[in-house]
């Protein structure tokens, strides 16, 4: 993990960082470090516990930080619930910059001033940075961990410091991204309808484009993406993202995530109606 700093962080007046988390203790111990290494650091950290009664009594005593809890309603985490109830306990406290940052991601020493300044400076947007990927094996422990990152998502531009540029709409990822609490109200927040993986991340962002939300990227403001074991496509989320795109295309009018569902497709999991276009799953023996 990056060393700790040899002197008190500044600490960000009005920035409140907003992590929602279910089982991912070292994931979140992690993120903890790396801010407690950030050059600025937010005034207040919500921390939304889904299902996890560990989370509040472990961090209880850490300054500057609130655990909120969210139980889910049904057979899946509420993570577009968790997100809304983390706003809404930030602008609460009295924030005026939202940032959120998933769980298993580690945000570089610059990361909220770099947000802070580009919320402030355009804050009528949301603001995105870019996210890097750290391998198998990565040493936590070194000093320069995030020389490590194996990549950058490469359709998301990765700006100089301190840059910005105007962006697509549906390159959004919730991993990483900042706003106002004023520009989260205008948008609505994430809407709360879909169940599992997949889907609300898009939504939300297709919902900020039709209130004329614009998306904005942001060089510096980087955050790195923890190695876990991943599948591409994600097949055990073949369920949820069938289910998921299905409503997202009853309520836009085109479906999410094709990338994925034609891959499904291709692995006689997913038909794809030839005439309406629509994708369903295929129950086989």
């Amino acid at each position: 993990m990056t060393e700790p700093r040899n002197h008190a962080p500044r600490i960000i007046p009005g920035l409140a960082l907003i992590t929602i988390v279910h089982g991912r203790e070292q994931h979140l111990a992690r993120q903890l470090a790396a801010i407690d290494s950030a050059k600025a650091v937010p005034e207040l950290h919500i921390i939304v516990a889904m299902d996890d009664p560990a989370v509040a009594p472990r961090y209880a005593d850490r300054p500057r930080t609130r655990v909120i809890e969210c139980p889910s309603t049904g057979a899946h985490l509420p993570l577009a619930g968790a997100r809304n109830t983390g706003a809404a306990a930030a602008r609460e406290r009295g924030a005026d910059v939202l940032v959120f940052l998933d769980v298993d991601c580690l945000p570089d020493p610059d990361l909220f001033s770099r947000y802070d300044d580009a919320v402030r400076a355009h804050p009528g947007e949301l603001v995105c940075g870019a996210v890097g990927y750290l391998p198998e094996g990565t040493d936590y422990d070194r000093p320069d961990l995030f020389a490590d990152a194996a990549r950058f998502h490469g359709f998301r531009p990765r700006l100089d410091a301190g840059a910005t540029a105007p962006g697509d709409h549906l390159a959004f990822w919730s991993l990483s991204f900042a706003t106002t609490p004023d520009t989260w109200l205008r948008i609505g927040g994430f809407f709360e309808g879909y169940s599992g993986y997949g889907g609300e991340d898009t939504d939300f962002a297709v919902t900020a484009r039709e209130a004329g939300v614009p998306l904005r990227w942001v060089g510096g403001a980087e955050a790195f993406h923890q190695y876990h074991p991943t599948t591409n496509p994600p097949v055990q989320h073949v369920d949820d993202i069938v289910r998921n795109g299905s409503l997202f295309a009853d309520r836009w009018g085109f479906w999410p995530m094709q990338g994925w569902l034609d891959q499904f497709v291709e692995r006689g999991l997913v038909r794809r109606d030839p005439v309406t276009g629509d994708y369903e799953r295929m129950f086989l023996p």
